[in-house]
């Protein structure tokens, strides 16, 4: 008997130690609402693929993108998924942040107009009120960006206000206090299931620039670069699982992220929304988007192209070489993980 209790008291001290041993690590989300792209979060952490690595991840929501990148430059978290644009701004300002996973290859961001609008080519948003989720938001940076591209005066010839996420978005199109939108393809997922339909305009100059990925300060990639490799691993084995198994990563992100399920609907509805959602970001994960090879591969040209572009276009005022914005020795050792096995994991997933 004395033999059993020692035992179990063994275990018992072994198992909070592995508990104890699990660092909290928070990651910025770049947005005010955590949504169904936060998916891959949600499957390692309910897989314990955080945990085996000895971290558990929090997400910290923020306005936007710029918010993002501010807060690890502050050391408010130590990694943020915000798009490129900020992390070379800032760069130009002598902080070192880098890019260290691109989580979307392909970009997420472009120029949205409401299904039944005469605006038909970018053209025909000279003087209109483009929204944004927040003035934060990477949105503002592409939307002033495509101005310039197409010889608007970005300061005079369009307006930019916010316009908030889903069913505040969906509400001023509706009553035409906003033309168009510069959001991102969640976004654009979320107002439609609030009931705006939504047409694209075509901003192919933009389709291959890269988008969002995790950012760290230079010093913490040298210094933490076992718990750097952790957090973007795990996401790299729930972006995996996603595609796999839609339905079963938002069942997951709905048990993990019980925020995230929608109240007023019925399963099936906040079911078919969420995987709409998910699906709409799935198709900047994949890696053929761009031509990548392993997971979270930084395509050093194409950040260098869009360097160009930003520069041309007037957001940077001198280029940042793709070499200064990124950094590819972690991607190694995040892939060492057998992308088969978790397929089948996510396929034979039943809850």
């Amino acid at each position: 008997m004395k033999r059993t209790i020692l035992m179990s008291a063994m275990l018992l001290a072994a198992s909070a130690s592995v508990v104890q041993a699990q660092t909290t690590v928070r990651v910025a989300w770049c947005a005010k609402t955590v949504s169904s792209a936060a998916a891959p979060y949600a499957i390692a952490t309910k897989m314990g693929w955080f945990a085996k690595d000895g971290i558990k991840v929090e997400l910290v929501p923020m306005p936007g993108s710029t918010d993002c990148v501010k807060a690890v430059a502050t050391k408010d978290v130590s990694y943020g998924v915000p798009s490129i644009e900020p992390v070379a701004i800032i760069r130009q300002q002598g902080i070192k942040i880098k890019n260290y996973y691109t989580a979307y290859q392909a970009n997420i961001y472009g120029i949205a107009v409401p299904d039944d609008s005469p605006i038909k080519t970018f053209a025909d948003l000279k003087g209109k009120t483009i929204g944004v989720t927040s003035m934060a938001s990477a949105g503002v940076i592409i939307a002033r960006a495509l101005a310039a591209n197409h010889g608007f005066n970005p300061d005079k010839d369009v307006s930019i206000v916010v316009a908030g996420e889903a069913a505040q978005t969906a509400a001023l199109l509706r009553n035409r206090q906003v033309d168009a939108l510069s959001q991102f393809d969640t976004q654009y997922a979320l107002t439609e299931n609030a009931g705006a339909k939504l047409r694209m305009l075509d901003t192919s100059e933009i389709a291959k620039f890269p988008s969002n990925g995790f950012i760290a300060l230079e010093d913490t990639l040298v210094n933490k670069r076992a718990e750097a490799v952790a957090v973007a691993k795990g996401y790299a084995m729930g972006t995996v699982f996603a595609i796999a198994n839609p339905e079963a990563a938002i069942r997951i992100l709905w048990e993990v992220f019980p925020q995230t399920k929608a109240t007023g609907k019925d399963e099936a509805t906040a079911m078919r929304d969420d995987v709409k959602t998910l699906l709409a970001r799935a198709k900047s994960w994949r890696l053929e988007s761009v031509g990548a090879k392993k997971w979270g591969e930084n395509i050093v040209q194409n950040y260098d192209a869009y360097s160009d572009f930003l520069v041309k276009n007037g957001v940077l005022k001198a280029k940042v070489p793709g070499a200064d914005l990124v950094d590819n020795s972690l991607i190694d050792d995040i892939n060492k993980f057998d992308a088969g096995e978790v397929e089948k994991q996510a396929k034979g997933w039943k809850g």
